[in-house]
C-alpha cells in the first residue's frame, strides 16, 4: 500500500546513539552487580523509556539482593551525555529516505523530550522532523504499547494503516504492530549484533533492512 506518513523511531535509527548508550551502561551496572550480555541488554532493554528501563533494573537488582546507587538513573545518562556531546553522529543516508518517501515526516521516541530534540540537534537533524517531534514522556504507557505511535498518527491526522514505522527494537517493533502499523526493522546502528534482524522478525517486523540506502530503495520500489 502507499503511505501518508513515515515514522522513524531515534536511537539507533537516525542518530548512533544505542551503541554509545549500551557499552557506557553495561560498564557502569556491571560495576554495581547486574553484569548483562549484550544480546540480553539489547533485546530487554532497547526501546523503552527510561521510566521502564530503571524500574526494570531496579527489579532485577533487587532479585539478586543487591541495592542500587540512590540516583542511579541520572547516573547512568549524565555517563551517556558525556559521550553524546562528542561522538554523537547521525545515521548515514537518512536524507536518502525522506527524499524516497517525500510525504509527511515524524519521530516517535522513548526518549525523554528534551534529550530526544537535543540528540536530533547535535546530529544536524531536528529541522528535518520539526514539529513532529514525539517522546514517550507524552503518553502513559511507552513502547512496546502503541500509546506514542497512535500518538502520532493522530497528530498528523492520519489512520494507523497509513503509517510506515522504521524501528530497530524488538520493543519498537511491537508498539508499531500494536498500534496497527506497518513495522520495517533496522540494523544499521552501531549496536546491531548478528542475531538483531531475526529478533525483529520474531517480534513482528513485516521487512527488516539493514542501512538507509536499502529502505530507500524498497520506498522508490513501492
Amino acid at each position: 500500500m502507499n503511505f501518508s506518513v513515515l515514522i522513524f523511531d531515534c536511537d539507533g535509527v537516525l542518530v548512533d546513539s544505542e551503541a554509545i548508550a549500551i557499552a557506557a551502561e553495561r560498564e557502569m551496572l556491571a560495576g554495581w552487580g547486574l553484569d548483562y550480555d549484550l544480546q540480553t541488554f539489547v533485546s530487554r532493554f532497547v526501546g523503552l523509556h527510561n521510566r521502564d528501563f530503571y524500574t526494570a533494573l531496579s527489579a532485577d537488582a533487587a532479585a539478586l539482593g543487591l541495592a542500587l546507587p540512590e540516583g542511579f538513573g541520572p547516573a547512568l545518562q549524565a555517563n551517556n551525555w558525556k559521550r553524546y556531546e562528542t561522538e554523537l553522529t547521525a545515521i548515514e543516508g537518512v536524507a536518502s529516505v525522506t527524499e524516497a518517501f517525500g510525504g509527511a515526516l515524524a519521530v516517535a521516541s522513548s526518549s525523554e523530550a528534551d534529550k530526544l530534540v537535543r540528540k536530533l540537534q547535535i546530529a544536524g537533524l531536528h529541522d528535518l522532523f520539526v514539529p513532529h517531534i514525539y517522546s514517550s514522556d507524552l503518553v502513559t504507557n511507552g513502547k512496546p504499547a502503541p500509546d506514542l505511535f497512535l500518538l502520532t498518527a493522530d497528530k498528523l491526522n492520519a489512520a494507523p494503516e497509513a503509517c510506515l514505522v522504521i524501528e530497530d527494537s524488538i520493543n519498537g517493533i511491537r508498539a508499531a504492530r500494536a498500534a496497527g502499523m506497518t513495522a520495517w526493522g533496522f540494523t544499521g546502528g552501531g549496536h546491531a549484533d548478528a542475531g538483531l534482524a531475526q529478533r525483529l522478525e520474531a517480534a513482528g517486523a513485516h521487512g527488516v533492512f539493514s542501512s538507509h540506502r536499502e529502505i530507500a530503495s524498497a520506498l522508490s520500489a513501492r
